[in-house]
């Protein structure tokens, strides 16, 4: 299954910033790479002036820095954010969960319920960077769910760094379709109103994701 993390529609600035957001998280532009205005707007088909404000975004999400007479640059992954990452994300993701357990209206809960069963029938055997693209997919869904546009900001953020973790040690993690497949009982919950349920879930979520990567330490 191919999972397309752009979203449809909104301005050309928008548009920019999830393209280019989106190969960032999933290190398509890697560590140290520069970005250069005039390659992505052609690349895009945007213009330079939406680059330039995508770019504006992203050095506030961390995901790239901008250096005076060097220009923009993706940002470096470092290994030592995983715990900082995973204490806040303790008690954002239950809390995340949580709220669009209870928060989510019908067209959220049919939309998260044919995620699950995408999920649970997701080939694990295919491409890892498939399956991650679709845990960044369940993720973005169920903090849209929440209803707090504040709380799916932050929750994004957090999640775009921890998932370029994950990608560093893409090829080291056979627990990777495990940790995917248990989204659906996750967007299970979730659907069904269960609030505790879900944060539990979620947790569980957060615990296990830093424990995979500790273990390659």
């Amino acid at each position: 299954m191919s999972v397309a993390l752009v979203g449809e529609g909104g301005s050309l600035a928008e548009r920019a910033y999830t393209a280019i957001r989106d190969r960032l998280v999933m290190l398509e532009i890697r560590p140290g790479d520069p970005l250069n205005d005039d390659r992505l707007a052609t690349e895009l088909g945007t213009g330079r002036t939406p680059v330039r404000e995508a770019l504006k975004r992203l050095e506030g999400d961390r995901l790239v820095v901008a250096y005076p007479r060097r220009g923009t640059f993706a940002t470096a992954v470092d290994i030592t954010d995983l715990a900082h990452l995973s204490e806040v994300r303790l008690s954002l993701e239950p809390l995340a969960a949580r709220s669009a357990a209870r928060n989510a209206g019908a067209t959220d809960r049919a939309t998260l319920g044919e995620l699950a069963e995408r999920i649970a029938a997701l080939d694990t055997s295919g491409d890892p960077r498939e399956l991650l693209r679709a845990d960044v997919e369940v993720h973005r869904a169920l903090y849209r769910a929440t209803g707090n546009p504040h709380l799916e900001d932050v929750c994004v953020r957090l999640d775009n760094l921890a998932t370029r973790i994950w990608v560093l040690f893409l090829d080291r993690l056979p627990a990777l379709p495990g940790h995917i497949h248990e989204h659906a009982e996750l967007l299970g919950a979730v659907v069904a109103g269960e609030e505790e349920k879900a944060a539990e879930l979620a947790l569980a979520h957060v615990v296990g994701f830093e424990k995979a990567i500790r273990a390659l330490l």
